[in-house]
């Protein structure tokens, strides 16, 4: 369902699109354009100011207060100006008003592409983003980057794994699934000896089905400036649908969605077996399913190929700098510092997961024992499913547009006998109609 701010969202971005691509056909900024050369950053923290930042992570309070103490010049404001959709909105609007906009933004990194096609944030090569590359893990980086252009740092992000309730699993002596096959084959165990218990749960999710898509090997978006291509019937999306398709056809997926009461309850009875989410699930198992403690267990994503390692992202989000903000240099500091060197480990302590190789190659994380999964090293298993994460992904200049109209499309599929590939068809159809309306070259 859209939400009234969604609409006010895609509404602001679509005019903003529309003046850009009329003017400049949304090509990548030029660090030039912005005065030439490399920013002065540590000029700007010895001269010191304030900065404002508008996030909802909470490990950046920590953050904060590590870089005050740091540079005792720099006064840090931190917003909480709403999460997703609203912050987003509230971002678009400050940014057309052409005032209040912060200095720095988290933006999720789907997010990330419509506040960069119109130049809505900086790009930060020339600050000295453009070295950072080998700092972080594929995924993210690939999720900032477009051509030469560096539009946010990664503040964390969401390699896949399989949650698993190993307390069901012995009791049905079933074998962790290590390929989607076998994971047809053990939802099918499962609901055969208790029809109670399912697999999994799924509704309709837009994140998760592009996620399991990427790890599929599917690549149904791209988009070069304003030419954009929508195809959801490649080799990998095809691999996808096919497996899923006889999951939905037997009803062998719970039909709750996810971070209802009802999901929680069926995580915490174990009617809901398994989870395929990315490695930031840890703190909601602890926090919402806490009566579950020790029942659960983590392992890698089931592969679609026998034999490989292929992973995906799910979530994640990004520290940018909006083209309006008044310290940009202040802000480039801090939005390194909090993701990269002591932030990132600040934050990686108080159980964010880390975009940074440094943290993830860390002995102290690795080695970290997850009381909840029963003393496991949990994070052994996240840092394999980063290093294997595809990293050819992208997403739509507008994909805000495309999730919020999933469940008007491909949930057709969810709750009608209409195969989940003509769900998808209709999906990639309404998100070219809505680029070409915008001023973008949409094809397929």
């Amino acid at each position: 369902m859209r939400t009234h701010s969604t609409r006010r969202l895609l509404a602001a971005v679509a005019a903003v699109c529309a003046i850009t691509l009329a003017a400049t056909a949304c090509g990548s900024s030029d660090p030039a354009e912005d005065g030439g050369g490399a920013k002065d950053v540590a000029s700007a923290l010895a001269k010191g100011g304030k900065i404002t930042v508008w996030a909802w992570e909470p490990t950046l309070k920590t953050v904060v207060a590590d870089f005050e103490k740091k540079y005792p010049k720099v006064d840090v404001e931190l917003v909480n100006a709403g999460t997703g959709d609203k912050q987003y909105t509230a971002l678009q609007n400050a940014i057309a008003a052409g005032s209040g906009a912060p200095d720095v933004a988290q933006i999720e990194y789907y997010a990330l592409g419509q506040f960069a096609i119109g130049k809505s944030v900086e790009d930060l090569a020339g600050y000295g983003a453009a070295g950072q590359d080998k700092k972080f893990t594929t995924g993210p980086w690939n999720a900032v980057k477009y051509d030469k252009a560096v539009y946010a740092l990664p503040m964390d992000s969401g390699p896949m794994a399989l949650f698993y309730n190993k307390k069901v699993f012995d009791k049905h002596r079933i074998e962790v699934p290590t390929t989607w096959d076998e994971y047809v084959e053990a939802a099918r165990t499962l609901h055969k000896a208790d029809p109670k218990i399912f697999i999994t749960n799924d509704t309709g999710d837009a994140g998760a089905t592009t996620s399991l898509i990427w790890q599929a090997g599917g690549r149904p978006y791209k988009a070069e400036g304003a030419d954009v291509t929508v195809d959801f019937t490649d080799a990998g999306t095809r691999t996808y649908t096919s497996t899923w398709q006889k999951l939905l056809d037997e009803d062998l997926v719970a039909p709750i969605t996810s971070w209802s009461d009802e999901w929680y309850k069926g995580l915490a009875d174990g009617s809901i077996a398994t989870l395929s989410i990315g490695a930031w699930m840890p703190a909601n198992f602890t926090s919402g399913v806490a009566s579950a403690s020790g029942d659960w267990r983590v392992a890698p994503l089931p592969q679609w190929t026998k034999g490989r390692t292929d992973s995906a992202e799910n979530g994640g989000s990004s520290l940018a700098v909006p083209k309006a903000a008044k310290n940009k240099e202040l802000a480039y500091a801090f939005a390194e510092f909090a993701t990269t060197g002591a932030g990132a480990t600040a934050r990686v302590s108080e159980g964010a997961f880390p975009a940074t190789r440094a943290d993830l190659e860390s002995k102290t994380f690795l080695e970290t024992a997850f009381p909840y999964f029963g003393g496991q090293q949990a994070n052994k298993v996240f840092a394999d499913s980063a290093r294997n994460v595809g990293g050819d992904w992208s997403y739509l200049p507008y994909q805000v547009y495309a999730n919020s109209v999933f469940n008007d499309t491909v949930g057709a599929s969810y709750v009608s006998s209409t195969p989940l590939s003509q769900g998808l068809e209709a999906w990639e159809q309404s998100s070219i109609k809505y680029g070409n309306d915008q001023g973008f070259n949409v094809n397929k």
